[in-house]
C-alpha cells in the first residue's frame, strides 16, 4: 500500500518502484478477483511506473453489493453527519496538497505547478462545498389557495455510477462524487485507467476521514470492461459520465432502454471571438492561456480563436509571439508551461491534426512538432504549442476535437459572420466573448449555441453554476443546486385541507 510521501522522497519513490493500484470496495482495498493488471505509463518519461487493478463485472458487482448494503444507513444519516465527514475529506486533502499535486502531474505529465495551483485546490473545494450544499439543498412547495398544499421530496436516487476523465483526474472525480454522496447516495466510481492514481490515493482519505464503507466503491479497469459493466448494471439508477463524445453516445444506447438518469458532459470545440473594441493586450494573454493550459487538454480550451479583421493582424502577430516564448518539457520544472500530452497514442493523434492541417492548406506559424526533452524525459509524450493560419472555419482540423496544444486563428467580419463562424459544428460547450461594447456582449451570450459563455474573461468558476454543453457537448448540467437535483428523485406530496 502506498502512503503519503514528503515532497522530497516522492519522485525517487516513483523512480525506483512499482506502485500497486487497487480497488476499493466495501471499505478495503483489494486486487482484481483474477490478479491481473494494466500497466499505468508516466507521461513525461514514457515509462511504466504502477499496475492497475484490472476488473470488470465480477468487482463491480461486489462493490454494487457494498453500496446497495449501505445506501439505507448513508441516506438516512442526517444532513449535519454528512457534511462532517465531506469536510474532513476536504481538510485531509488540503492537508496532503504537495504529495498530492506531486502523483498528479506524475500520473498525467502535466506541470507541477498547475497541479498544485489547480487540481489539488479544486478537488478540496469540491468536497467542501457540496459538503455545505447537503445543509443547504431544500426544495418547493406549492399553496393552492382553500384547497390544499402541495410540497417537493428529493430523496437520493439509491446506487449512482460516476465514471470519469483522464485530463483532470482528481478534480472532475471529486466533482462528481462529492455531490453523489452530499444528496445521500451511495457511489460505484471507475477514474480513468489512464491516470489512476489520485482516485487510489482519495480512497485512503475517504478510509482516513471515517467514510462508512461501502459509501463509496472506486473499481479499476478498463472503460470497455469495468466501465461497461457499471453502466450495464440494472441496480445502478444513474450515470454521471464526463468524457468523449462517442463513449457518451454508447452510455445513451445502453442506459436509456434501461430508464437510468444520465448526465453526460461530453465533448467541446469552443470558439473565442475577439472583437477590435475589447482590451486586445488582456485578450492576447488570457487568449493564450485558454488554448494552452494543461497542454490543451482541457473540454473548456478556447482552441478556435475568431479574430475581427481590423486587429487581425496585430492580435495573431503578438499572439503568436508569445505562443514561441511558451517552454515545453519536464513538469517539474517551473519554467515550463506546458508538460507532457497524457499518452503515446494521444501525440499521435495530435500530430495528425497538424498534417491534417497541413493538407487543408493551413499555415503553421509556430510549433507543428513532436519535442523530445533531454534526459531520463527523452522518452515522454511531448508535443510543442501549435498555431495554424489561413483554414476555412468549416474544415476538419478547425471543427472537430482534436485536445491539445493546436489552435487556429480566422477572421471574421461583424457580429452576423461572428455568430456564423462561432455557431458552426457539432459541439456547444463553451464561448469566450472580447468586447467592451456591453450590449454586444448581451447580444452574443444569447446567440451563441452553447451553455457556457465567458465575456472578457476564461474559466472563472462559481460552482453555484450549471455547468454543461449543447449539441453533442452533453445532456444535463452539473454544479450547484443543478447537479444536486440529478441525484435525486423529486416526489410531490398534495395535502388537502379539510
Amino acid at each position: 500500500m502506498i502512503t503519503f510521501l514528503s515532497k522530497q522522497y516522492i519522485w525517487l519513490y516513483f523512480k525506483y518502484n512499482m506502485v500497486d493500484i487497487l480497488n476499493f470496495i466495501n471499505g478495503n482495498f483489494a486486487p482484481s478477483i483474477h490478479g491481473n493488471s494494466i500497466p499505468v505509463f508516466a507521461p513525461s518519461t514514457g515509462k511504466i511506473y504502477a499496475r492497475l487493478a484490472d476488473s470488470g463485472k465480477e468487482e463491480v458487482e461486489l462493490a454494487f453489493n457494498a453500496a446497495s448494503n449501505a445506501f439505507e444507513s448513508w441516506k438516512n444519516t442526517k444532513s449535519e453527519d454528512r457534511f462532517r465527514i465531506l469536510e474532513k475529506i476536504a481538510s485531509l486533502i488540503e492537508s496532503k496538497h504537495e504529495a498530492l499535486a506531486i502523483a498528479e502531474s506524475q500520473d498525467t505529465g502535466k506541470p507541477l505547478w498547475l497541479t498544485r495551483k489547480v487540481d489539488i485546490y479544486r478537488a478540496a473545494a469540491n468536497f467542501r462545498f457540496f459538503a455545505t450544499a447537503a445543509l443547504q439543498f431544500s426544495s418547493e412547495s406549492h399553496f393552492m389557495e382553500g384547497e390544499a398544499i402541495n410540497y417537493t421530496l428529493r430523496r437520493p436516487i439509491g446506487v449512482v455510477g460516476c465514471i470519469s476523465p483522464w485530463n483532470l483526474p482528481l478534480y472532475l472525480f471529486t466533482w462528481k462524487i462529492a455531490p453523489a454522496l452530499a444528496a445521500g447516495n451511495t457511489v460505484v466510481a471507475k477514474p480513468s485507467e489512464v491516470t489512476p492514481y489520485t482516485a487510489f490515493l482519495l480512497a485512503q482519505i475517504c478510509q482516513e476521514a471515517g467514510l462508512p464503507p461501502g459509501v463509496l466503491n472506486i473499481v479499476h479497469g478498463l472503460g470497455a470492461s469495468a466501465g461497461k459493466a457499471i453502466i450495464e448494471h440494472p441496480g445502478i439508477k444513474a450515470i454521471s459520465f464526463t468524457g468523449g463524445t462517442a463513449t457518451g453516445a454508447e452510455i445513451a444506447r445502453i442506459a436509456a432502454p434501461m430508464f437510468k438518469k444520465l448526465s453526460l458532459e461530453l465533448g467541446g470545440k469552443n470558439p473565442n471571438l475577439v472583437f477590435a473594441d475589447c482590451n486586445l493586450d488582456e485578450a492576447i494573454e488570457t487568449s493564450v492561456r485558454a488554448a494552452f493550459t494543461n497542454q490543451g487538454q482541457i473540454c473548456l480550451c478556447g482552441s478556435r480563436i475568431f479574430v475581427e479583421n481590423s486587429v487581425y493582424e496585430e492580435f495573431t502577430s503578438k499572439f503568436v509571439e508569445k505562443v514561441k516564448a511558451l517552454k515545453t518539457g519536464n513538469p517539474a520544472d517551473e519554467s515550463n508551461f506546458l508538460g507532457a500530452v497524457v499518452s503515446e497514442s494521444h501525440l499521435q493523434k495530435i500530430a495528425s491534426y497538424v498534417e491534417l492541417a497541413r493538407s487543408e492548406g493551413g499555415t503553421i506559424a509556430c510549433g507543428g512538432n513532436i519535442l523530445h526533452p533531454e534526459c531520463e524525459f527523452s522518452g515522454g509524450w511531448y508535443h510543442e504549442p501549435t498555431v495554424i493560419l489561413n483554414l476555412n472555419h468549416t474544415c476538419r482540423t478547425a471543427s472537430e476535437e482534436i485536445f491539445g496544444p493546436v489552435v487556429t486563428i480566422i477572421p471574421f467580419e461583424g457580429e452576423h459572420q461572428a455568430l456564423e463562424f462561432a455557431n458552426h459544428g457539432r459541439y456547444g460547450l463553451a464561448a469566450m466573448v472580447w468586447t467592451n461594447n456591453l450590449q454586444r456582449a448581451h447580444r452574443m451570450a444569447e446567440q451563441l449555441e452553447c451553455g457556457i459563455v465567458w465575456v472578457n474573461c476564461w474559466m472563472l468558476r462559481d460552482l453555484r453554476t450549471p455547468f454543461g454543453g449543447t449539441k453533442d457537448s452533453g445532456v444535463g448540467r452539473e454544479g450547484g443546486q443543478e447537479v444536486m437535483r440529478f441525484f435525486t428523485e423529486p416526489k410531490n406530496v398534495c395535502i388537502k385541507y379539510n
